[in-house]
């Protein structure tokens, strides 16, 4: 099975972001990677791999984060 056959997977890409948020997402996306690889596909899998999204997202923000003023 492909990496990309999970349709979760397509969200941990990242060449499209500029240089200084690709090594925080690329992170995210090898630990999903090797989620997809190693674990049998089911709900807790599926969850997992939602879980790792939202805080790959989150990193992402944290790496943009301005504070008021700035």
């Amino acid at each position: 099975m492909s990496d990309q056959e999970d349709p979760i997977m397509q969200f941990f890409n990242y060449g499209h972001l500029k240089t200084e948020l690709q090594k925080p997402s690329a992170m995210f996306g090898d630990l999903a990677i090797w989620i997809v690889r190693s674990l049998p596909r089911n709900p807790e899998r599926t969850v997992a791999l939602r879980k790792l999204l939202e805080a790959k997202d989150c990193a992402v923000r944290a790496a943009i984060y301005k504070e008021e003023g700035q």
